[in-house]
């Protein structure tokens, strides 16, 4: 097969696709099927496995294709969040397959927190299961509101379409409970390749799309220079008789001649020059560029504050409301002063009060006493000792996630909600 992917436009949009199930429900398979029908694999990679399990005498499975962790082929299952990437006629992504088991939501959580859009896979045999419902409630808490369902292993239920509808309606009816409506529910064998990328001639009562037209069907969020401004301000230098703001863009575009406002302070002031090191680049500095910025007039300047355009700034506040992800092995709990962070911000808070808690092992959803367990979800309020500079994560995400610190450790992670959710619960 060719694999290399020559002769692809370079102007070709990208999406970041998280895919999510119960363990051993089949999502290192499909990402392994989803390469290799695509052509995207590295040259030679195929045949280097499939030479491995002749030699080794294993029956070859698509999955051995992501499983590069000796600890994963041991176990037989994925353990870490493996970011990868293929590519369609339409489009490239990046595919984060993040791990089923419970002890590894840390790293679903992370893996989830940067796409765009999910794949749920479900096994047809066994259903619906509570990992499968934790995952959905999951994504949606994340803010991802583009899904695709993806019931997988078919070809062991027989190819039976009545299994295939009471799956899908079961899970239906679940997703609506929190507003989740997925583009597709798709019917397809990973081990065999069916509805994939190729329709599969055993399920012809199917006439949706495959997961690759379901993929192309997603709306890619505009790229990151197109969004508006945001610099968060690393540190500023004085080098002769200049003095440098320095930081990484992590939106939209910067120009020497911009008027600039810095968040939360409220300073204006014009861009004089770009300043770039060990590299050749001219002109605006774009997105995922580490700049330096020099003003036409000295005003002051600090670590945290996030620059824009005057005409697009980040939201300000001193008490924001967020949906958390506790991590901690000590309980989050009301009235306890921690750290956030966002960006480059770093401000004490305290927990102002606490919503319903979901417990995200067994999905039960509880009133709050004042604290949140471990591997716990909660909307919470939190008060801050200054004000913060922020987006709604749906509309930013780089400046709309953040973590917590409890003492010297990162105990919990979230996404700041919009206006609108501010009242939100579980």
């Amino acid at each position: 097969m060719n694999n290399n992917g020559t002769g692809r436009a370079q102007t070709r949009t990208s999406m970041n696709i998280v895919i999510v199930g119960h363990v051993d429900h089949g999502k290192s398979t499909l990402v392994g099927r989803l390469f290799y029908d695509t052509d995207s694999l590295p040259s030679g990679k195929y045949d280097a496995v499939a030479r491995v399990c002749e030699e080794t005498g294993k029956v070859f499975e698509f999955a051995f294709l992501l499983d590069a962790l000796e600890e994963e082929r041991d176990q037989g299952i994925t353990i870490d969040t493996a970011h990868a990437q293929f590519h369609t006629a339409s489009r490239d992504y990046v595919l984060i397959d993040a791990p089923g088991h419970k002890e590894f939501l840390k790293n679903m959580v992370t893996g989830a927190s940067s796409a765009e859009a999910a794949i749920l896979l479900i096994d047809a045999a066994e259903g619906v299961q509570e990992q499968s419902r934790r995952h959905g409630y999951l994504l949606h808490l994340l803010g991802i509101r583009q899904v695709a369902v993806a019931i997988n292993k078919m070809d062991l239920v027989g190819y039976d379409r009545a299994v295939y509808d009471a799956v899908r309606d079961e899970y239906l009816a679940f997703l609506r409970e929190f507003g989740v409506h997925p583009a597709a529910v798709i019917p397809i064998s990973a081990r065999e390749g069916h509805n994939v990328v190729a329709r599969g001639a055993h399920m012809p009562w199917y006439d949706g799309p495959t997961i690759v037209a379901a993929l192309d069907g997603f709306t890619a969020r505009p790229p990151v220079h197109r969004q508006p401004l945001r610099l968060p301000v690393q540190d500023v230098y004085k080098f002769d008789q200049r003095r440098i703001v320095a930081g990484r863009v992590e939106s939209g575009t910067i120009s020497a001649g911009d008027e600039i406002v810095f968040s939360p302070s409220g300073h204006r002031a014009v861009v004089k020059t770009l300043e770039r090191w060990s590299s050749p680049r001219t002109g605006p500095a774009e997105a995922g560029e580490s700049i330096g910025v020099t003003l036409t007039e000295p005003i002051f300047v600090e670590r945290g504050e996030i620059v824009s355009h005057p005409t697009a700034p980040p939201c300000i506040a001193r008490t924001v409301t967020a949906n958390l992800f506790w991590l901690g092995n000590r309980h989050l709990a009301s009235g306890r002063t921690y750290v956030l962070k966002l960006t480059t911000q770093e401000i004490p808070c305290v927990v102002e009060s606490i919503g319903a808690i979901l417990d995200t092992a067994s999905l039960i959803s509880s009133t709050s006493q004042g604290e949140v367990a471990k591997n716990e979800v909660a909307t919470v309020a939190l008060s801050l000792k200054k004000a913060l500079a922020y987006d709604p994560f749906t509309d930013i995400m780089e400046t709309g996630r953040f973590v917590l610190v409890d003492g010297f450790d990162v105990a919990g992670g979230g996404i700041v909600l919009t206006p609108v959710e501010s009242n939100y619960s579980i």
